[in-house]
C-alpha cells in the first residue's frame, strides 16, 4: 500500500479544519461543563414569585416584571452558582441561594445586632451562624453554630466575655471545651470535635469549628461584647 504524499495529507487536513469551522459558526452557542457540552437554554419569559427581590439583588430595575435583560442576568447568576434550570427564572432556588450571599456579605442586614459598641460578637439563633463586627466593618464570619438544645437554650441579651480558657474541661458535662470564652454563666464559645450540625444542640453553650473558636479567641478579650438574638428552631 502506498503512503500519502504530504502534501495531499496536509491540504485534506486544512480543508476539514475549514469545513469544522463553518459547522461551529452555524451550531447554537454551548456550554462545556465536565467536559461534555450542553446547548444554553433559552431564556423564560415568566415572571417568578421572586422577581422584584431578585432583581434588586442583581441591580436592575426593580419593577417587578420580567424583561430580556433581566432574565439575561438571572441565567448568569444561575449558570454561574450551577443552579438549574438556569432559564433565568426568579424562583425560590435562585432566590434562596442570593439570600445565602446577602448572609455572607452582611449578616446584620437587618440591624438586629446592635453594632455601636466597637468590637462585638453577634449570635443569630435564628440562623445559626455567628460573627464579630467592629462599629460597621464585619471582621470575621458568619460562621455556622450549634446553641442550646430544647430545654438548655443560649439565652439571649447584651453579655460580654468575661473569662477564658484555652483548654477547658467542663466538669459538668465531662467533655474538653478548647478556646472557651464564657460570656453569661457556664455558657461560652468553644470549639467541639463532632460536627456543628449534628442535632439536637448544645447545653447552651455557642459551638463552634475548631478553625473558627480558634480565630475567636485571637479576636475577642475579656470585656468584649457579645449580643445573642433570635430563637433556634425546634426550641
Amino acid at each position: 500500500m502506498r503512503r500519502p504524499k504530504q502534501g495531499t495529507a496536509t491540504t485534506t487536513a486544512r480543508r476539514l479544519g475549514v469545513l469544522l469551522g463553518a459547522v461551529g459558526l452555524a451550531a447554537p452557542l454551548t456550554v462545556a461543563i465536565g467536559g461534555t457540552a450542553h446547548a444554553t437554554p433559552a431564556c423564560t419569559t415568566r415572571t417568578g414569585p421572586h422577581q422584584e427581590d431578585v432583581e434588586k439583588f442583581l441591580g436592575r430595575p426593580a419593577d417587578g416584571r420580567q424583561s430580556p435583560a433581566d432574565c439575561r442576568a438571572i441565567q448568569g447568576f444561575q449558570t454561574q452558582h450551577g443552579i438549574t434550570p438556569n432559564i433565568g427564572y426568579a424562583g425560590p432556588v435562585t432566590w434562596g441561594v442570593m439570600q445565602q450571599e446577602i448572609t455572607k456579605r452582611d449578616p446584620n442586614a437587618a440591624g438586629k445586632c446592635p453594632v455601636n459598641k466597637g468590637r462585638i460578637a453577634c449570635v443569630d439563633l435564628t440562623r445559626q451562624i455567628s460573627w464579630i463586627q467592629d462599629g460597621k466593618s464585619l471582621k470575621f464570619g458568619p460562621v455556622p453554630v450549634r446553641t442550646g438544645r430544647d430545654g438548655y437554650e443560649t439565652r439571649t441579651g447584651a453579655k460580654k466575655v468575661y473569662w477564658r480558657s484555652i483548654d477547658h474541661w467542663s466538669t459538668l458535662y465531662k467533655v474538653r471545651m478548647p478556646y472557651a470564652q464564657f460570656f453569661d454563666g457556664g455558657q461560652a464559645f468553644h470549639a467541639i470535635e463532632g460536627s456543628v450540625w449534628s442535632p439536637p444542640g448544645s447545653h447552651g453553650c455557642v459551638n463552634m469549628r475548631t478553625g473558627d473558636a480558634k480565630k475567636y479567641w485571637s479576636m475577642l478579650g475579656n470585656g468584649d461584647d457579645v449580643f445573642v438574638y433570635g430563637r433556634k428552631p425546634g426550641t
